[in-house]
């Protein structure tokens, strides 16, 4: 299973981005899925997770400003950030449980990370 995240760029204090994550694979599922933040100098953390019935848990600091979600059929996650401030800015990795196929054990899986810059 391969995760391809896209989305990150520069944007200006209170702006938008969306982060999306793609979950490669014709037989892949999805089960919970999150995505995490590391900045320089700092250790990499939590931002969101979804559950597979779509139940969702965030860090207090993005809270009201960002929504995670999920498209199971596309087996997709996606991170849209509102209001971002300079303090959000970070490399976002997208982190997934998911079974290859048919009987296959539920792994966790990491995603190359995309860089979100948000200026002052």
């Amino acid at each position: 299973v391969q995760l391809q995240a896209s989305g990150g760029g520069l944007v200006q204090a209170g702006g938008s981005l969306r982060l999306s994550c793609a979950a490669s694979g014709s037989t892949v599922s999805v089960n919970a899925a999150g995505w995490y933040r590391q900045a320089p100098g700092k250790q990499r953390g939590l931002v969101a997770v979804i559950s597979l019935g779509g139940s969702t848990t965030y860090v207090d600091s993005v809270k009201g400003r960002f929504t995670i979600s999920r498209d199971n059929a596309k087996n997709m996650v996606y991170l849209q950030m509102n209001s971002l401030k300079p303090e959000d800015t970070a490399v976002y990795y997208c982190n997934a449980w998911a079974v290859s196929g048919a009987g296959a054990p539920n792994m966790n899986y990491w995603g190359k990370g995309t860089q979100v810059t948000v200026s002052s």
